[in-house]
Formats: structure tokens, sequence, C-alpha cells
């Protein structure tokens, strides 16, 4: 095991969160677009997007409790990376407002399904998942500078 895998872990969660945070602000700033792209000739508003993140390695639970109770020297974990970005498959919104340009027969406008309350606690959560990350990372920095100054 590398001296540096705990920060390469820490550098693969903040990568993600980083993603992960601009995927939501890409959420906001399109929460109120109505003409995103074109199906079948018609305009459809914006989809929320998320992202999926799995492990880099995937190994079972039970390969890694096996290494761990043996307290053996091989790699327990390898961080995570996104695996994709997904559309959130909710219905849109219908508002009613005759006056719109995109409004049906009947006045009401299909809106992104893109929630502002949902979005901000999904920021909330990534930005305290990153700064836990840059915890994380400058503990094992501090470690490996004390690990230096033992040879000095």
């Amino acid at each position: 095991m590398s001296i540096f895998h705990g920060m390469n872990i820490s550098g693969s969660a903040l990568t993600s969160q980083r993603l992960r945070m601009d995927v939501i602000s890409a959420n906001m700033a399109n929460a109120e677009t109505t003409r995103a792209r074109q199906v079948n000739g018609e305009w459809e508003p914006y989809r929320r997007k998320m992202i999926a993140v799995q492990p880099n390695e995937q190994t079972p639970f039970s390969a890694h409790l096996h290494t761990a109770m043996k307290r053996s020297e091989s790699k327990i974990g390898n961080g995570v990376k996104v695996s994709a970005i997904v559309e959130d498959q909710t219905p849109f919104k219908l508002v009613y407002q005759p006056d719109h340009p995109d409004a049906n027969e009947e006045g009401y406008v299909e809106m992104p399904n893109v929630d502002p309350l949902r979005e901000m606690v999904d920021l909330m959560s990534a930005t305290r998942s990153y700064e836990a990350n840059v915890t994380t990372l400058n503990a094992s920095k501090n470690i490996l500078m004390k690990a230096l100054e033992i040879g000095r």
C-alpha cells in the first residue's frame, strides 16, 4: 500500500463531490427553462440531473470484511468515481400561465422537475462532504509531515 493511498481516496471523493456541485448548479440555473431540447419536434422542459457514484473497484463487502479481520496489508478501498450523470424521470410540473408562449390549449405550461429546496439540500450535503474530505486530506498530509520530522 502506498503512503499516498489515503490522499488518493480523498482526491477521488473531492472530484466526485465537485462534479455533484456543478450538476446541482446547472439544475438551479435551469429551474425555469421550458425549452431545453426538442423531442419529436416538440420542446421539452429541462430535466433535473443527478450523478451516480460507485466504488473504483467492485469488491464485495465480505472481501473487505475478511481483509480487515485478517489485518492484512492489502488495500481496503480505492475511492469512488462518477459512473453516470442521469436524468430524473419524475413528471414535469404543470403551472397555469395562459399568457406564456409555451402554454398548451388549456393554458398550462410544463415546467422543469427541479425543486429549488431539494437542490439546496443536496448542495449543502455535497458541500459538507467536500469539506469532510478536505479535512481528511489535510490530516493525511499532516501525518506524513510529522513522519518526515521524525527523521531529522
